[in-house]
């Protein structure tokens, strides 16, 4: 049988798709891209019908029908692993729950079997002439999920680009980024809309001169990871418009931060230890301008971020430079990267993968960045940095762990401090309305020495 008489006896509609899915089932939706927005429909029409279904996915860019339609959770349950965007609205709402994970650990919860997946289902780019579908942006971690799938259920969107493989790891047999007809038990087609571009707003102030403080600390050949938001977007411009020269990138995310040092010739990945001449990534959020630059780019390469955030891996290069948003700190350099107290607002990520890779690389350093204060809805103003933490905030990056933290008021070095060196450096950083405040409660934790600056 020719590889297009086997597409043709797997293809089916969606409806007819998802009847595979019995009570009690796993799905699994994979991440961004792969969002398969046509069987999900389906699946939700199937709302009454079927009971205690659970599904998984993370950092999904458009609304979930099985959450919209079955908000009581009559008939499918949500669990995200990184809950942002839409995601995060539903867990406001309390329809969905979170899974935490280390980013570059995810992977292998697959492959030990601690996840089940009867079904997995998600969106791929058209097959090509050799039987292979392309996970495209989705490459983060969708192979795992699908070797780990009873049932593999493919969703052909004609929009998504394709991705090249890293050539060295495909040398070694690890194809991160295809998945072969033969592998498919059930494939669907349908029309697709565009696909959705991501856009950051545009930087605060505030991030701004965070961008400000950190652009100095970025040496030729730098190796950069970026995370999302304003503040990475206005460094990218910073340093587009600076005499830096050939820029690297790897990076568990991809984002127009890259795409524009590309256009402006600095990024070149030039003298990258490994992978030279190719920016390394595993998921992409941007414009389409982004994703065209990326489609069947042989200069630019993604795998798992079971090896993009190996800590042992980023140490391969130097000068890598990790640039990360967090929400709060306290005075003892404990960070909180993923929680407003106990409300969820994102997850790890790989922000401790790339805070130990960067510390592991020669020349490299992480820094993690944060407004001094922030508004609450009636425009009081509150401290970011914490005496300790207290409300339930999430620990994301221990105090062992977090060495360069940056705001709006400047930024420290806590690599090998004392507590009470820690404390001065942290409200060194603070915001001036509550730097006091803050030296009064290291008196009372034992933290502040009678010598230190006020």
């Amino acid at each position: 049988m020719s590889i297009y008489d086997e597409y043709k006896s797997k293809l089916k509609t969606p409806e007819e798709a998802v009847q595979v899915v019995k009570d009690g089932d796993w799905i699994d939706y994979t991440i961004s891209q792969g969002q398969p927005v046509l069987l999900d429909a389906a699946l939700a029409k199937r709302k009454g019908e079927l009971k205690d279904v659970n599904c998984r996915g993370y950092f999904m860019f458009e609304p979930l029908q099985i959450v919209e339609q079955d908000p009581e959770r009559e008939s499918f349950t949500y669990h995200s692993w990184y809950t942002a965007g839409i995601e995060r609205k539903y867990w406001n709402q309390g329809l969905i729950s979170h899974t935490p994970m280390m980013y570059r650990n995810q992977s292998s919860f697959y492959q030990l079997g601690y996840c089940k997946v009867n079904v997995a289902m998600m969106c791929v780019s058209p097959m090509d002439d050799q039987g292979y579908f392309n996970l495209h942006f989705a490459v983060a971690t969708a192979k795992p999920v699908l070797d780990a799938a009873d049932i593999v259920i493919l969703e052909v969107n004609e929009r998504l680009p394709r991705v090249r493989n890293i050539s060295e790891r495909l040398a070694q047999g690890i194809d991160a980024n295809r998945i072969h007809i033969s592998e498919v038990d059930i494939i669907v087609e349908g029309e697709h809309h565009p696909m959705v571009e991501i856009k950051s707003p545009p930087p605060s102030p505030e991030e701004v001169a965070i961008a400000d403080f950190i652009a100095p600390e970025i040496p030729e050949r730098a190796v950069l990871q970026l995370g999302v938001g304003g503040m990475p977007n206005i460094l990218g411009e910073h340093l587009a418009k600076s005499d830096i020269q050939d820029l690297g990138c790897h990076s568990e995310l991809i984002t127009d931060a890259f795409f524009n040092l590309y256009e402006q010739g600095k990024l070149t990945n030039k003298y990258k230890e490994v992978y030279q001449g190719r920016s390394v990534f595993g998921i992409c959020a941007g414009s389409q301008s982004l994703y065209d630059w990326l489609n069947d780019n042989p200069e630019c390469c993604g795998d798992m971020v079971s090896h993009v955030n190996d800590p042992n891996v980023i140490g391969q290069l130097s000068n890598v430079i990790a640039i990360n948003g967090c929400v709060s700190a306290d005075l003892y350099g404990q960070v909180c990267s993923e929680s407003v107290g106990t409300r969820q607002i994102s997850g790890t990520g790989g922000q401790v993968d790339f805070v130990e890779g960067a510390y592991k690389s020669p020349g490299g350093k992480a820094f993690l960045c944060m407004n001094s204060a922030y508004k609450d809805k009636d425009g009081n103003l509150h401290s970011n940095i914490k005496p300790y933490f207290s409300a339930g905030e999430i620990v994301t990056t221990p105090r062992s762990m977090s060495h360069f933290i940056v705001t709006d008021q400047g930024k420290v070095n806590l690599a090998g401090r004392n507590t009470w060196e820690r404390a001065e450096l942290m409200i060194s950083i603070a915001h001036p309305q509550f730097r006091e405040e803050l030296i009064k409660a290291a008196e009372k934790q034992g933290i502040w020495k009678r010598s230190n600056k006020r």
